[in-house]
């Protein structure tokens, strides 16, 4: 067997906030909008929000009826140059990201920055510097 990724979800309390976020800040597309669960666009991996409830209600587990505790994932947005970077950040604060760390060349050799979505979760946002490409 060979794992790969198809999908990642976010899990959330409040949809409709959550999905404005990712629309208004990083220029998602919306391609599935039934309400509890929206599907963006993406080319490669699927990228989704559903509210807690549903999988609470569909697997019957206990871990989806309690609230989230803690970072537990990041997503990382590439972009192509550290201004692009720069750029990003500004308009992902500007739009409610909560400021995490501001754009900074990192010792690996990407620009980085990191912000919180409206519930909390971190994600960066990162270029390589140049000379650093892999």
């Amino acid at each position: 067997m060979t794992a790969r990724i198809d999908l990642v979800t976010i899990i959330v309390e409040d949809i409709q906030m959550m999905k404005q976020f990712y629309q208004n800040a990083l220029g998602f597309v919306m391609k599935t909008d039934v309400g509890e669960y929206v599907e963006f666009a993406t080319p490669g991996v699927r990228f989704s929000l559903c509210e807690r409830h549903v999988l609470a209600d569909a697997t019957h587990h206990a871990s989806y009826s309690q609230t989230k505790r803690g970072q537990s994932f990041e997503l990382a947005f590439p972009f192509a140059s550290p201004a692009e970077v720069d750029a990003a950040y500004t308009h992902v604060v500007a739009v409610g990201g909560t400021p995490v760390q501001g754009p900074t060349n990192m010792p690996w050799g990407q620009r980085t920055a990191f912000f919180a979505d409206p519930e909390g979760n971190i994600h960066e946002l990162f270029a390589e510097v140049e000379g650093n490409a892999e």
